[in-house]
């Protein structure tokens, strides 16, 4: 008697091949899944790619959100997914990230804070730390540049005004936009974030350069301390 044997992804009938399948009919035509499994090419001795694929995914409850905040050593948990597949489905991610701020940077203009967390959230929505960016803008609201001020853990991150308005005067900015992250998911900006928005803008005031907003990232929500009445 024969022991059954899983079919690998070369002996699949071709219509449900994920590289055939994006050839034919194009990459929306794929799930989150056969994405995925294109992206490793092979499964274990007991599942497909594209089964392995979706038991990743079911890990997070299909929110690629949630994988994108997995790193390395969590994807290499996983039977078939060694350090070569793992980086490249980090890769992936990263790239979608970036895509999405690219798109918001070509607009090159803030007239909201949606658009400043939109600018905003692929930098920071699933990070598992916190870090602290400033966005500086001219007198059009159009973007000059955007940068990190301070990485640190969950706990908080160390802020150096000084950089801030260094950097905003070196690019003379007109105005800038603070925002960090809140790798917990508590979306209400705690005493410690009122504390250096105030620091931050009476600096600035000085300068004569405006603090627009702050806004506080969470996975796929945010706060702006400015729609809030908090920018005092």
């Amino acid at each position: 008697m024969n022991e059954y044997k899983k079919l690998n992804i070369k002996e699949w009938a071709v219509e449900d091949r994920p590289r055939e399948k994006l050839l034919s009919k194009g990459p929306r035509s794929l799930s989150d899944a056969e994405l995925i499994a294109i992206l490793i090419g092979s499964g274990n001795t007991g599942e497909t790619a594209v089964e392995l694929s979706r038991r990743v995914l079911n890990s997070v409850n299909n929110n690629l959100n949630d994988l994108g905040r997995k790193g390395i050593d969590y994807l290499k948990t996983f039977n078939g997914i060694g350090q070569a597949k793992a980086v490249s489905i980090v890769a992936a991610l990263e790239l979608g990230k970036r895509r999405k701020e690219a798109e918001v940077f070509i607009k090159k203009k803030i007239t909201s804070s949606k658009d400043a967390a939109d600018f905003f959230m692929p930098l920071l929505g699933d990070l598992n730390h916190e870090e602290f960016w400033v966005l500086l803008l001219d007198r059009g609201n159009k973007i000059i540049d955007h940068f990190m001020i301070s990485q640190g853990g969950i706990s908080g991150t160390v802020i150096d005004v000084r950089i801030i308005l260094k950097n905003a005067l070196e690019k003379l900015a007109v105005s800038l936009i603070l925002s960090h992250n809140h790798p917990s998911g508590t979306m209400e900006a705690s005493d410690a974030d009122l504390k250096i928005t105030r620091k931050i803008k009476q600096a600035a005031d000085v300068m004569e350069i405006s603090v627009l907003d702050h806004i506080i990232i969470g996975q796929n929500r945010y706060i702006s301390l400015a729609d809030e009445g908090m920018m005092y």
